[in-house]
């Protein structure tokens, strides 16, 4: 069982920076891959980021390579993402999740999620 806790949304102008941090309850916090994923007004809940349980390999939804860049940190529990050159369009409830597996892209394949939180960007 893993419990996960986001923060660090908030509201900043477009072309700053956020880092996104998921705090992860229970011991086998290191035996998952986890993921980000965002959901706008309107739209459906998209794949944003992905690490494996390692952090030896990291995924990207096209739109994110060279902006954004996920961590972890597993004697923290804990997980980032690091959000640079930000854009209106990036505004959304960003999620963290987890699943005892390879990492995809499939929100439908991830059994824990936290509560989100909102990045806003303005133009």
């Amino acid at each position: 069982q893993v419990q996960l806790v986001e923060s660090g949304g908030g509201l900043v102008q477009a072309g700053g920076s956020l880092r996104l941090s998921c705090a992860a309850s229970g011991r086998t916090f290191s035996s998952y891959s986890m993921a980000w994923f965002r959901q706008a007004p309107g739209k459906e809940r998209e794949f944003v980021s992905g690490i494996d349980w390692s952090g030896g390999r990291t995924y990207y939804a096209d739109s994110m390579k060279g902006r954004f860049t996920i961590s972890r940190h597993n004697a923290k529990n804990t997980v980032y993402l690091q959000m640079n050159s930000l854009k209106p369009e990036d505004t959304a409830v960003y999620y963290c999740a987890a699943r005892p597996s390879v990492v995809v892209a499939a929100d439908t394949s991830y059994g824990y999620w936290g509560q989100g939180t909102q990045v806003t960007v303005s133009s």
